[in-house]
């Protein structure tokens, strides 16, 4: 018996009995499939299995029971769950993310800044940030430029979703919740078991969920924000001899919930949950992806080859408000197809007891399609536009590691880049083409078995793209940091302490920020003047980005432990000439927009035992974000979004094969905007002036519901 938790250091033995663990917590019983060494929790998160105590990087990794207890839907939603990570988002399409300030993504049609990753297999667009998480063993989140060690745009860092694996025994799961609120609803199983022992193993997990959103359409008449996600997945491995394993996953997911669904609003303050579109604003996302990984111990040579093949597809259906308002002034649609291929190929060579390799390549392909229409509706005009692109990368990859001594370890790392991109709205053969050195270098003190020290040094790339017709700039380039980064991670008082904390400093270069709009290059020939702004994405400059990060948890008693983890940030921008440049106005403010500079989560965990293996067990936590920059184009007037506090907590009682309890997510019904985009980007636009308003999205409130698991 297990609760949920976060999977980061060792197991405390004095809890060997308690069912402990939080989605903050460091310390949890292993779970059913979790790799092992010893009595210690092991991560992947240098494409190797390692004690997670021992690895240099400033990662958080959230177990799939955690997701559950928390009642995450979504992979987004474990931002709340890790220092350093922001996601925001505006609809079930994209997301915007970012880690410690850096690789924002704000525009879907921008690579992401930050790689997001399913076993492995690299999602090219932040829309996968929306994908439901179904039968998962665990989330990673790494924090810091990963090039050495994952596939692509690893700029600000990485998240590695891993989904449960076959097992050699028969295990039946089946989980479900219901809370007010919002008619909020999820239900999930999966099923795993030998199909030849030993040899041949399958796993099939299925989830549906459902909720209709907190917000109110007066005039179009039903939920402004909803969502409704149906998944399934399964995987086969297959071990012929004992040196190859074979893996095959598929996976099929459809999302259906709103799409840029904002209302007017009369400011940053204004928490109103109704308001008047006069169509609802919607987006259907049918999800397809399936991989192939073959895992080959080839002992002559000390060597772990692995190879990985995906193909996933994406294909959305919008229709919107395109006003967002309720005069029925502008209507738009889009149908878009992402297409992605990928490839990789690893050699981990243990050379001697001190040196070691990690060797490989990468390759993608994807195609992106697009044909949207905007109606002008009382001229009863429909402009329709396509858009089609092609991305070609190639990597190549390695790290040495190699052993000073008994107690210092080195790694050094280096990625070479190649890209291409082109584009049919750009109007150039080549819309987009690059080459880029990442290096890495990560040096290791352990003092102990259980204190170690390190410090690194990284550069992160992400690729740039194209813009349409009439943009002043064509293209754009890439963005990249250097990260310089300090850190620590301790378990102390008999294991009932562990702690990690880390300071880092990133120098940001060619930030590529939000969109902005820009007088169009298109001259009308009555007038000789340009016909108006088109939105363009842009390099916006340079950003400094500094700060600190800590995580603790401390067993007060085998069955009492607290926890907690904060980020304190500073990330601002010190030279926007770029954005000035191309747009010909000055950059508002020097903030990067959803970025808060302070996050955080303090709860408690305590268990009461009782007869027969069973357990009443409480969990409350705290999450807090700062006040953040909302979106604008007036340099003049920066709107900021109030900083807010969820209080969250369940009661469960557990026993050896079913889990029943209650659950609450902002308890308290705290009030706070999710996305809000200022008049000012419909201003600059130039739309009529009846129709320029401030923009809100607002957060999730209150739920209250029951919960439980069954398995066997």
């Amino acid at each position: 018996m297990t609760a949920p938790g976060v999977v980061r250091a060792q197991e405390a033995p004095q809890a060997t009995n308690a069912t402990t663990g939080t989605p903050s917590d460091p310390n949890l019983k292993i779970q059913e499939g979790e790799p092992t060494v010893g009595n210690d929790i092991v991560v992947t998160a240098r494409q190797r299995q390692e004690r997670l105590q021992d690895v240099p990087i400033a990662v958080t990794a959230i177990s799939g029971d955690a997701i559950k207890q928390q009642q995450l839907v979504l992979i987004k939603d474990v931002a709340a769950y890790s220092p350093g990570l922001n996601i925001n988002s505006d609809s079930a399409g994209r997301a915007f993310i970012s880690i410690r300030g850096v690789g924002t993504t704000l525009i879907d049609s921008v690579q992401p800044g930050v790689g997001l990753f399913i076993d492995g297999v690299y999602q090219p667009n932040t829309s996968y940030l929306n994908s439901p998480l179904v039968d998962v063993e665990r989330v990673e989140v790494l924090r810091g430029p990963q090039g050495t060690l994952f596939g692509n745009n690893t700029l600000g860092g990485a998240i590695n979703v891993i989904t449960r694996q076959p097992t050699n025994e028969w295990h039946v799961r089946l989980d479900g919740s219901l809370a007010g609120g919002d008619n909020f609803a999820s239900a999930s199983g999966s099923i795993s078991g030998p199909i030849i022992k030993d040899v041949l193993q399958f796993r099939v997990g299925a989830a549906y969920h459902t909720q209709d959103g907190f917000e109110r359409n007066a005039l179009a008449g039903g939920n402004q924000n909803p969502l409704e996600t149906k998944s399934v997945n399964g995987t086969l491995r297959f071990t012929p001899t004992p040196w190859a394993t074979f893996t095959l996953n598929a996976n099929y997911d459809r999302v259906f919930g709103g799409s840029v669904p904002y209302f007017t609003s009369t400011g940053p303050t204004d928490y109103s949950l109704n308001g008047q579109t006069n169509s609802l604003s919607l987006v259907t996302i049918d999800y397809y992806g399936v991989n192939l990984k073959g895992e080959f111990q080839v002992d002559p040579i000390k060597t772990k080859i692995t190879a990985i093949g995906a193909y996933n597809e994406s294909d959305a259906t919008s229709f919107a408000d395109g006003d967002f308002s309720p005069i029925d002034f502008l209507r738009a649609t889009q149908d878009r197809t992402l297409k992605t291929y990928t490839g990789e190929l690893r050699f981990d060579t243990q050379w001697s007891d001190k040196f070691s390799t990690l060797i490989g390549g990468f390759v993608s392909h994807y195609t992106t399609f697009a044909f949207g229409t905007s109606t002008i509706v009382p001229l009863a005009l429909t402009i329709p536009t396509t858009a089609t692109s092609t991305d070609n990368n190639q990597a190549i990859f390695g790290t040495a590691f190699l052993k000073l001594g008994e107690t210092i370890d080195i790694a050094a790392g280096l990625r070479y880049d190649h890209q291409k991109l082109n584009a049919s709205t750009a109007g150039l053969p080549a819309a987009y083409e690059a080459n880029n050195f990442e290096p890495r270098v990560t040096l290791t003190k352990h003092w102990s078995h259980d204190f170690m020290t390190y410090a690194s040094v990284a550069r992160g790339v992400r690729g740039g793209g194209q813009n349409g017709p009439g943009a002043p700039n064509l293209t754009y380039k890439g963005d990249s940091v250097w990260t310089y980064e300090v850190g620590t991670k301790l378990t102390a008082l008999d294991n009932k302490l562990t702690a990690d904390a880390d300071v880092f400093y990133n120098d940001y270069s060619d930030y590529i920020g939000p969109n902005a709009l820009a007088p169009s290059t298109i001259v009308s020939p009555t007038t000789g003047q340009p016909v108006g702004f088109v939105a363009i994405n842009l390099n916006t400059g340079k950003v400094k980005s500094y700060g600190l990060e800590a995580e603790v948890s401390y067993a007060i008693t085998p069955d009492w432990r607290v926890y907690g983890n904060a980020t304190a940030l500073h990330a601002r921008v010190t030279d926007s000439s770029e954005f000035q440049g191309t747009t010909g106005y000055a950059y508002p403010g020097n903030r990067i927009p959803f970025v808060p500079d302070f996050n955080y989560t303090v709860g408690s965990n305590f268990r009461v035992p009782l007869p027969h293996g069973q357990a009443i067990v409480l969990d409350a936590n705290v999450i807090g974000k700062g006040r953040r920059a909302a979106s604008t184009l007036d340099a003049t007037s920066l709107p900021f979004l109030d900083g807010y506090t969820l209080v969250n907590a369940s009661l469960v009682w557990q026993t050896p094969h079913f889990d029943v309890g209650v659950f609450a997510t902002n308890l308290t019904d705290a009030k706070y905007i999710e996305s809000y985009i200022d008049k000012s980007a419909l201003a600059r636009a130039g739309v009529p002036a009846f129709l320029v308003n401030n923009l809100v999205i607002q957060g999730n409130r209150q739920r209250i519901g029951l919960r439980g698991t069954i398995r066997f």
